[in-house]
């Protein structure tokens, strides 16, 4: 949509995403990510750290349980998505407004880690995945030449790599 506020935001999870279900049944993960810049300073040879920016933010779907079983406390993300201003009145009548990351794609930092990821099942072409080992929903043939749990490339194919009618034909080369 056109006039929305787009962000990255790279920073460590306050709590495990709290995963919830909506009367209608979709999934909804809400968490906190906790931004906190640094700088080098120069008099004391000493890296400072500036004020932390806390951003509450929320994911839907299949989307919210890949989050919910694959992040956890203390984290390091880096997330993109849009930024949404609420407003809202409390009980006692006063006006308050917040700020929300509605996010479009999260995932491990790895700067300071690794991660293993796997292919969820089904889903359609999103490719989720979770971080930390365990073959979660992925096929049970995975071949080492194959990460994402289909069959190998075989040598009768077109050659171009995404031919395999088992793969995720949709998706477009790097």
């Amino acid at each position: 949509m056109a006039g929305e506020t787009i962000i990255t935001v790279v920073g460590n999870l306050t709590s495990d995403p709290e995963l919830r279900y909506t009367q209608n049944g979709l999934a909804v993960a809400n968490f906190t990510i906790a931004s906190t810049p640094r700088t080098f300073d120069r008099a004391s040879n000493d890296w400072k750290d500036g004020d932390a920016l806390f951003l509450r933010a929320s994911v839907w779907r299949e989307f919210a349980e890949h989050v919910a079983s694959s992040l956890s406390k203390g984290s390091r993300v880096v997330a993109t998505g849009r930024l949404k201003q609420r407003s809202y009145e409390t009980k006692e009548g006063e006006k308050r407004t917040s700020m929300e990351l509605e996010v479009d794609e999260i995932g491990p930092s790895l700067r300071y880690a690794t991660a293993q990821v796997t292919r969820a099942s089904g889903g359609g072409n999103a490719g989720g995945g979770s971080v930390g080992g365990g073959n979660r929903g992925g096929s049970s043939n995975q071949s080492a030449d194959e990460p994402w749990g289909g069959p190998a490339q075989s040598s009768s194919s077109s050659g171009d790599g995404w031919s395999n009618p088992g793969a995720f034909n949709d998706e477009t080369p790097f």
